[in-house]
């Protein structure tokens, strides 16, 4: 790998990074790129590169999982946990939600508590696929 290759990476995992530390927060691109000492255009054109999907994509993705894990362990509203998450329209929440997860926050959060399992597990298991299918029945095989 090149010098400026790994450069390259170690700026887009320093603004994935803040992503992930401040997913609840106003986070736009001009500011991710602010972080990653690059251009706009060039940003989000290396971020998608790198990890596959687009920083807004990642940043929506990042904040349907926080709010997947307190729909089922809280008892919050679903308003709420749209606010604590980062999403400013319920609206907005509920169709990334169902486009990441499959189904609408107040659908899953039927499904009832989390199975006691160990957290480094249940992550993965429950993470959502780029496909938006989330499996959880017993003996079934986590999402790739």
């Amino acid at each position: 790998m090149s010098r400026a290759s790994e450069d390259s990476n170690r700026r887009m995992l320093r603004a994935r990074d803040a992503m992930d530390r401040s997913y609840a927060e106003p986070l736009d691109v001009p500011a991710l790129a602010r972080i990653a000492l690059v251009s706009e255009a060039h940003f989000i054109r290396t971020f998608k590169t790198t990890f596959g999907e687009t920083p807004n994509r990642y940043l929506q993705r990042r904040r349907v999982e926080r709010a997947m894990f307190l729909l089922r362990t809280t008892d919050q509203t679903v308003t709420d946990i749209c606010m604590a998450v980062g999403f400013s329209s319920l609206g907005t929440f509920s169709r990334v939600f169902a486009e990441v997860v499959g189904e609408p926050p107040s659908v899953y959060r039927r499904r009832g508590p989390l199975a006691p399992v160990p957290s480094c597990f249940g992550m993965r298991w429950l993470r959502p696929g780029s496909n938006g299918a989330v499996s959880e029945k017993p003996g079934a095989a986590p999402p790739p």
